[in-house]
């Protein structure tokens, strides 16, 4: 499209990446509150972070290790969770619990279309790193298999454990029930009244939250350094340690962290909500760009000439050029809305920064092979 939107995209991508980290290690501080209830937030949000930043900063084999046993815990949990929820809605006789809660308590979608429509928003941060796919592409010995393969069993994967697992949740705990003081995986266990059960849950999205910020880092220092290589950066932040790590990028990638220790501090009811609203637009404005990119790319790949691709989206222009509409959407209406408020304000003067930094500093010309790769 152009080095400016690659920049931008880049930069945002990375700086919600590393607000997410933050966001994260926030979470960590109510899951902890139910074994330590009164406990400052702060003293666990830089417990643990100094642990996964110790993580990140060892060979990226230890990293692998942690992540390989915090995700087999993730999901040997949820097909517990699944196995016990399913039991619990399809034999249970309590009258509230059953699929009735999905149009009790003010009937389904309570609060019409807008309450959906907003509902898309936190949703989406759920969803954030399923484009890790596409970075971790290129550390792939055949990517065009790896990232196919990829991408249908994390499909299925989400449907089935993402999905299923929500699904059940809100036939045993009804929708206003889900409040922010604990998990709502919690609250499950909770009113089923399995021995030990809320305790083992809590346990288990404490390592959902601790692996996903041990991800997040990795993904935002990897950034970082591809953006010192390729000139965008200073220089020093492309450097490898020791270990293999590039240490000074994963110092930097750190300020998601700092910023929610300081509002842990400052605002500890509001911290997760604030560091969420802010790291939102960065998701938003990436997904609105893969969009926009994956049109300008399949009309290049067709105007040379290319052969079919045998992995392609469905739908095509319709599709790409609806989901770009629906994501723009999305962010012109977080000022509308009372947890996303913050999300253009900062967002917008954050892209303007970008472009004033690229305009004053890191703009050249590219060289014409640069430019046709850029839009192969």
């Amino acid at each position: 499209i152009h080095p400016l939107a690659a920049f931008l995209v880049r930069y945002a991508y990375w700086s919600c990446v590393v607000l997410a980290v933050g966001t994260e290690v926030t979470a960590v501080a109510p899951y902890m509150q139910y074994w330590f209830p009164g406990t400052p937030s702060w003293i666990w949000v830089m417990l643990f972070s100094a642990v996964l930043v110790g993580v990140n900063a060892m060979n990226v084999k230890v990293f692998g290790a942690v992540e390989y046993w915090f995700s087999a815990i993730k999901i040997t949990a949820i097909v517990a969770f699944i196995l016990i929820g399913s039991y619990v809605v399809l034999y249970s006789r309590r009258a509230d619990i059953g699929f009735g809660n999905y149009v009790s308590h003010g009937g389904f979608a309570p609060n019409g279309p807008l309450g959906m429509w907003i509902a898309v928003i936190p949703a989406i941060f759920g969803y954030l790193s399923i484009e890790m796919i596409a970075v971790a592409a290129g550390e792939a010995a055949n990517p065009q298999k790896a990232v196919i393969a990829a991408f249908r069993a994390t499909i299925w994967r989400l449907a089935t454990f993402y999905l299923l697992s929500i699904a059940l949740m809100l036939a045993i705990v009804p929708w206003q029930a889900a409040g922010t003081d604990k998990s709502p995986f919690v609250k499950v266990m909770e009113i089923i009244g399995l021995p030990g059960g809320a305790a083992v849950i809590n346990f288990v999205v404490l390592i959902a939250a601790l692996s996903a910020m041990n991800s997040q880092l990795y993904i935002t220092t990897r950034m970082m350094f591809s953006l010192a290589r390729g000139g965008y950066a200073p220089a020093r932040l492309g450097h490898l340690g020791s270990s293999g790590v590039p240490v000074e990028a994963l110092a930097l990638s750190c300020l998601g962290i700092g910023i929610a220790t300081i509002l842990s501090i400052m605002q500890p009811q509001r911290a997760f909500v604030l560091m969420m609203s802010i790291s939102i637009f960065g998701a938003l404005f990436t997904w609105f760009m893969i969009f926009v990119t994956h049109w300008f790319f399949r009309r290049c790949w067709v105007a040379q000439g290319d052969a079919p691709q045998r992995f392609r989206m469905w739908g095509f222009p319709w599709l790409t050029l609806l989901g770009a509409a629906l994501m723009l959407a999305i962010m012109l209406t977080t000022p509308f809305t009372e947890l996303f408020r913050m999300t253009l304000v900062t967002g917008i003067p954050f892209l303007a920064l970008l472009t004033v930094i690229y305009l004053t500093w890191y703009r050249r010309e590219m060289p014409q092979q640069e430019i046709g790769r850029a839009h192969v």
